[in-house]
């Protein structure tokens, strides 16, 4: 019973991070339906700039306020990453075919991959430590950090799922989401949401970097195949949920990470990785939508 509640409490801890980074995706693609693949390099991007603010000013083993400044600086970092991007990369072909979308945002992940290792180096770094106090609930070990970053994951969950369904700026994304054209009759100014999508998106991205960054200790190149991995997975739990679902992606994400853990712990180690992709090819075959998804019919 004890390695169960063990196994239930990480995948949760892990779940909870694929969720805050699928957001993104899932955001990204219910507005503008094509997949920003440049999102898991911004998620990249939020454990280095966070690195790199401790060191500037010295925060290395930071107080519960001192973090609390660093996630923000990550989240603003990312939200300004995520604005120039779309503003300088995916406008301009915001009527352009489908495939140029799809290049673009392949291209802009290189870039901004080569460019991480040039500004941040090619070396694994050691990241900011909060407190590494452990204790145990119920027979299982529990480490402080883990709970915090749990904590901190669906607190922005939460505040997403507040901001889209219960704001006026939420009913203007619902309202693009559904169709440009009728929502710019209407009012809505179209481009400002859409901007403003990636910028919340990439600030969620962005304090995903930093959550993993404290949970791990220590984060590796900005190259490194890690990165991209733990984003296609993030991916994957959109997919899972519901692509352009909000509440579909937090449930992929904790999905993938309590499958990740018990295959991991009742089979083997080896099968980490590749239930995520069983669970993607079951899903499309059983329910293409996702488990909360719509099915669309399309006229002809």
């Amino acid at each position: 019973m004890a390695a169960f509640l063990q196994f239930l409490f990480k995948g949760i801890s892990v779940g909870s991070l694929y969720a805050l980074i699928a957001l993104g995706y899932t955001m990204v693609y219910g507005i503008l339906q094509f997949i920003n693949f440049a999102h898991s390099d911004v998620f990249m991007l939020g454990a280095f700039f966070s690195w790199r603010f401790a060191k500037a000013y010295e925060m290395m083993q930071p107080t519960p306020v001192q973090a609390s400044g660093l996630l923000l600086l990550a989240m603003a970092a990312c939200a300004l990453t995520g604005f120039l991007i779309e503003r300088l990369a995916y406008r301009p072909l915001r009527h352009a075919p489908r495939i140029n979308v799809l290049i673009t945002a392949i291209g802009v992940s290189l870039l901004i991959e080569n460019l991480g290792q040039v500004i941040f180096g090619k070396n694994v770094v050691q990241f900011p430590q909060l407190s590494e106090h452990t204790f145990q609930i119920a027979g299982i070990n529990v480490r402080t950090v883990e709970l915090i970053a749990v904590g901190a994951a669906f607190v922005l969950m939460l505040a997403l799922q507040w901001l889209v369904f219960g704001t006026k700026i939420g009913r203007g994304m619902r309202a693009v989401s559904v169709d440009h054209n009728v929502a710019g009759l209407m009012g809505i100014p179209v481009d400002r949401i859409i901007s403003l999508t990636f910028i919340i998106g990439s600030a969620m991205a962005g304090a995903a970097g930093l959550l993993v960054g404290v949970t791990y200790g220590q984060i590796k190149q900005p190259a490194d195949a890690s990165w991209i991995l733990y984003g296609l997975k993030a991916f994957v739990a959109a997919v899972i949920g519901g692509i352009g679902n909000l509440p579909g992606a937090m449930l992929g994400g904790l999905l993938l990470g309590l499958s990740e853990q018990f295959v991991a712990g009742y089979l083997s180690t080896t099968f980490r990785d590749a239930i995520a992709f069983a669970l993607l090819i079951v899903i499309l075959l059983v329910r293409p939508s996702g488990l909360l998804g719509r099915r669309v019919v399309e006229k002809v």
